[in-house]
């Protein structure tokens, strides 16, 4: 099977998550995650605000604002070599809906961070294997981002998500450990 068509069978997997279900599943691994020595050591943890359909990271990014760390986000520059850069938020609110209706920090209300300056990176996914390997949403963003990030990695993913193998082209890079409802895998 192809990566866009496994794409579309695992954002059909996430949809036919129930809100209650998924609530449920993203505060139960957001809380291995701040159980994790790299969540109490980290000071400034990058992450994505998640979609509708994703595990949701908004109660992650809540707890890590009441333990006093700096949380950045993402924004993707898509006519740039689909490269990103890190912006720190304090409030939901500086956020803007850009294309494909993902939530970005708006740089007019927020402050640029070099990405070798974040101790914690929470990386999206759809797909997951146990050796780190992920299908994304297929812009390359992470893998290019990751090639040169030195610190920790990790991917919050439902059991439902994993697969034995996810395929992977050379330039595809894993992260470094899993966190599920039954909490961390690796």
């Amino acid at each position: 099977m192809d990566k866009k068509e496994l794409r579309r069978q695992g954002i059909q997997n996430l949809k036919s998550l129930s809100e209650t279900q998924r609530a449920h599943l993203s505060k139960k691994i957001s809380n291995h995650v701040i159980d994790t020595e790299w969540f109490h050591k980290a000071d400034i943890i990058g992450v994505t605000v998640s979609k509708s359909f994703e595990l949701d990271t908004s109660y992650l990014i809540h707890k890590a604002w009441e333990t006093g760390k700096k949380v950045c986000v993402p924004k993707c520059y898509p006519n740039q070599n689909h490269h990103m850069k890190f912006f720190i938020i304090t409030s939901f609110d500086q956020l803007e809906r850009v294309y494909a209706g993902l939530l970005e920090p708006d740089p007019d209300q927020t402050v640029k961070i070099p990405g070798d300056q974040i101790d914690l990176l929470i990386v999206p996914g759809i797909w997951f294997d146990r050796e780190g390997y992920r299908t994304g949403f297929g812009g390359g963003y992470y893998d290019r981002f990751l090639k040169d990030f030195k610190h920790v990695t990790i991917s919050l993913a439902a059991n439902s998500q994993i697969l034995p193998a996810v395929p992977r082209d050379d330039y595809d890079m894993p992260v470094q450990h899993l966190v599920t409802e039954d909490g961390v895998l690796f």
